[in-house]
């Protein structure tokens, strides 16, 4: 017995090997037509897929390259940074985004020095044939056969055809073409260094820009980092510096071939002063040497209606402020730590006031600033429509302050209702339905927009009134007829009538409904003026306005959202109910 079970599991044990060894052999054969090529997923952004690959019998070096290419465009997601340079004050920032870091490869400029580990694909047809892609071994050379090693370090990608064929000739006289180009970028490894927000050694290709390497880097220390000086060394020696603010201004930025073991460094900021104010490029501004207002002009680019500029002097232990017409500063030297404001100092020469209603004058006046409203009255031609003796003022500084008044109001209230205190769970429960109600009726009340009247048909001094810019005048129609609104049941216009009073108006509206206070009631005349409705004496161009109950738990609650209900209606000549 024991016997058979020691064959049985012997068995088991073989058939498990093998079948391990199966899997194993299936998964090293797909590893190996995916390195022919025999895969259908593309290889690349390059342009080339996977078939193309096989097609050329791209050597495994060319395959592991191409893959740590693709490695390196598929980094890792760019950092919290991102948000933090797009939001930058600081000019030129928003540069690292991201989108430099995530770039695919380009194509070859005809600039390009061909580097050790380049891939070069090389057609031979005719006499002899051959299609391979050769890589630039560490001597500089690519071994073609029946030629021998051909010398393309540091030869320009535009040079390249040339090269390859006059070594060819070398060999064979005619019949035999050929066909060069480059096939794939150098994949490198640069150091990214100096004031950047994480420095590091970073994955790349030759052929790219040093925008990619500050990008993966995080970009510049927006708060400690120049713009203006950023360095390419290769050891000792500093192969180029290019300045960012030339790119960010003009569109130019040079090609920098970059090499294995190269360094980018970002040296320590320079001078800096801050632009606010009326300018497209309200930003901070790095500048290195003495510089004048002028060259910041030309960097802030300020709007058409500048006039003058404010210096604020921040060095040293008293802060002095300057005032320059703009026609002033080019001379005006930059300090470091300075902040500039771009302003429209204007005096005011002229406002326009448009007139509207029932009236046979031009819609729109240009007046002279100082303007009294008596001197444009005096040039409306009224219709026999035209309610003359009520005209009425509408004005921008006016609703601004009402919107205001109603916001501050809206906010006390709001409070109010968050922090009531209850005394037991089950008025606790109330109290949250109660609120959840009233702050929807805040929200509603938060749309409306107040009308901006100023009373003016009972003013004695009316004529003197001081117009504004933007000013409205509308002269009211003798129409006739009084508006019911708010808690009634048919919200109507009505005929006026001498003998009715404003029960009867309000019944001819349907009546009061279930919700309405019939003990507040607001009659709104033409004027601006407003009357309760009990002791109002109503006249053609009413509108009476019938206000809500307000039905809360809280006295003062209750108190503070009639109150808001009182204003509004008031503002705005609009009833809104919980």
């Amino acid at each position: 017995m024991h016997r058979v079970v020691k064959k049985l599991l012997l068995v088991a044990g073989i058939c498990l090997a093998g079948l391990t060894w199966a899997q194993t052999q299936n998964s090293d054969s797909f590893s190996l037509k995916q390195a022919q090529g025999l895969s259908s997923v593309p290889a690349s952004d390059s342009g080339v897929s996977a078939i193309q690959i096989r097609d050329r019998k791209m050597p495994a070096s060319s395959l592991v390259n191409a893959a740590r290419v693709e490695d390196v465009r598929n980094g890792p997601p760019p950092g919290p940074g991102i948000a933090v340079n797009l939001n930058s004050e600081v000019f030129g920032a928003n540069l690292f985004g991201g989108a430099f870091a995530k770039q695919s490869p380009g194509r070859f400029n005809p600039d390009y020095a061909i580097m050790i580990g380049d891939q070069v694909q090389v057609r031979l047809w005719g006499g002899f044939e051959f299609d391979g892609i050769l890589e630039v071994d560490p001597q500089g050379n690519i071994f073609l056969p029946h030629v021998g090693p051909v010398k393309v370090l540091g030869v320009a990608n535009q040079n390249l055809q040339q090269t390859v064929d006059t070594a060819i000739r070398r060999i064979f006289r005619a019949n035999v073409s050929s066909y060069a180009s480059l096939a794939a970028p150098q994949p490198v490894r640069v150091f990214v260094g100096g004031f950047v927000n994480r420095p590091g050694l970073y994955n790349g290709t030759s052929m790219d820009s040093l925008l990619s390497y500050l990008d993966q880097a995080g970009g510049i220390d927006a708060e400690r980092g120049s713009f203006l000086n950023v360095q390419v060394k290769r050891g000792d020696r500093v192969r180029a510096t290019v300045n960012l603010y030339d790119f960010l201004l003009e569109g130019r930025i040079p090609l920098v071939q970059l090499a294995e073991g190269d360094v980018i460094f970002v040296s320590p900021r320079q001078s800096t002063v801050k632009v606010t104010g009326l300018v497209a490029n309200a930003k901070r501004f790095e500048f290195a040497g003495n510089k004048t207002v002028a060259d910041l002009i030309r960097l802030a680019k300020p709007q058409p209606q500048v006039t003058h500029v404010r210096v604020s002097r921040n060095t040293g232990p008293v802060r002095n402020t300057e005032y320059y017409p703009l026609d002033q500063v080019s001379a005006i030297q930059l300090e470091n730590g300075d902040d500039l404001e771009f302003t429209a100092d204007k005096k005011p020469g002229t406002i326009t006031v448009r007139v509207e209603g029932e009236h046979q004058s031009a819609q729109e006046y240009v007046l002279p600033y100082g303007s009294r409203l008596g001197d444009l009255m005096s040039q409306i031609k009224y219709s026999e429509r035209s309610e003359s003796d009520k005209p009425q003022l509408f004005r921008l500084s006016v609703k601004e302050r009402q919107r205001q008044m109603l916001a501050v109001a809206l906010k006390t209230l709001e409070s109010s209702v968050l922090t009531a205190r209850s005394g037991t769970s089950t008025e606790a429960t109330l109290r949250a339905e109660e609120a959840k109600l009233i702050l929807q009726w805040v929200e509603r009340a938060k749309q409306i927009e107040p009308a901006g009247q100023v009373l003016i048909a009972k003013a004695a001094q009316r004529d003197q009134l001081l117009l504004e810019n933007g000013d409205i005048i509308r002269i009211p129609v003798k129409d006739g007829l009084v508006l019911i609104g708010g808690e009634v049941l048919f919200p109507n216009a009505v005929a006026f009538d001498n003998k009715l009073d404003l029960g009867d108006y309000i019944a001819s509206a349907g009546g009061y409904t279930q919700n309405a206070d019939t003990s507040r009631v607001i009659v709104a005349h033409r004027d601006g003026s407003f009357e309760e409705g009990k002791k109002a004496d109503l006249v053609a161009g009413d509108e009476i306005l019938v206000l809500p109950k307000v039905d809360v738990k809280s006295r003062e609650i209750a108190k503070d959202l009639m109150t808001m209900v009182y204003q509004i209606a008031i503002a705005a000549r609009v009833v809104i109910g919980l």
